[in-house]
């Protein structure tokens, strides 16, 4: 008995791996035929690059060189921006409350943006002597150069700007010129072929389809990341303007006052005293 029953189930286990392979292996095949038709798949980015000619290929690069320089510009004037907000709430806090605004302007790091502007309102104060003094007002004089000043800032603020807007003005245009490039050669295919078939025309539509697509996305970031970086540098600028207005009054011997949560611990002054000479 006990035989029987293991030739028993060593049949019924053959037939039952028998039915699962006649169920599986069409259900891998037709996986297998997938995956293999995905690896070549003709109308994929990869064809685009493979079987498209010098133009189209020249467009796709254009755009991603537009893409990356579009996204760098971004990421460093982010940077600069960040930076420069937090180097004017130290120089508010720092310059105005120390004993003498030379004092104030050195305890900023040098390369600060404000410690600039503040040395260059102290250093004009200085050469206002002699025919200088005769002929130009030293309010205006110590202006002037304060607001040549936070110019050079604002300048440096604005670098980069006018390649966002390009790309942002541009990209659209040259998506595109890939379309229309695109189109014409699924005309081409067309008229070579005599019939509008989907294997003649598939390939160069989803050429100009992907071209459209990449035009797109390197415009919309590069038009917001102009539009973001413009309206933060007006901000930035307004406050560099009227630190050097500060200055200025400074040096005419005005109390500038800071505001209580930005005086730092070690001084209970909120002056700022012009430079002894």
């Amino acid at each position: 008995m006990s035989q029987r029953s293991n030739i028993r189930m060593a049949i019924a286990t053959i037939a039952t791996l028998g039915v699962l392979s006649l169920v599986a292996e069409p259900a891998l095949a037709q996986a297998a035929n997938a995956g293999q038709e995905a690896l070549s798949n003709p109308y994929g980015i990869d064809a685009l690059w493979n079987q498209g000619d010098v133009i189209a290929r020249a467009t796709l690069v254009i755009l991603v060189l537009f893409s990356a320089g579009s996204w760098y510009v971004l990421a460093t004037k982010l940077v600069q921006s960040l930076r420069l907000a937090a180097q004017a709430r130290v120089a508010r806090r720092e310059v105005f409350s120390a004993e003498t605004l030379l004092a104030g302007a050195r305890l900023l790091e040098a390369g600060n943006t404000f410690r600039y502007i503040a040395e260059t309102g102290i250093a004009a104060e200085q050469q206002h002597r002699g025919k200088v003094s005769e002929n130009i007002d030293r309010n205006e004089w110590v202006g002037a150069s304060l607001q040549q000043a936070v110019d050079d800032v604002q300048a440096r603020q604005q670098e980069g700007l006018a390649f966002l807007g390009t790309v942002g003005s541009t990209a659209p245009f040259v998506g595109l010129f890939g379309t229309v490039w695109g189109i014409y050669h699924a005309l081409t295919a067309i008229g070579i072929a005599g019939q509008a078939s989907i294997d003649k025309v598939a390939g160069p539509v989803g050429e100009s389809l992907i071209m459209t697509a990449v035009g797109l996305a390197v415009a919309v970031p590069a038009v917001l990341g102009y539009n973001w970086l413009v309206r933060r540098n007006k901000v930035l600028i307004d406050v560099t303007r009227r630190f050097g207005t500060d200055v200025n009054r400074a040096l005419l011997g005005a109390t500038i006052a800071v505001p209580a949560d930005a005086r730092p611990a070690r001084s209970g002054a909120s002056r700022g005293a012009p430079a002894s000479t």
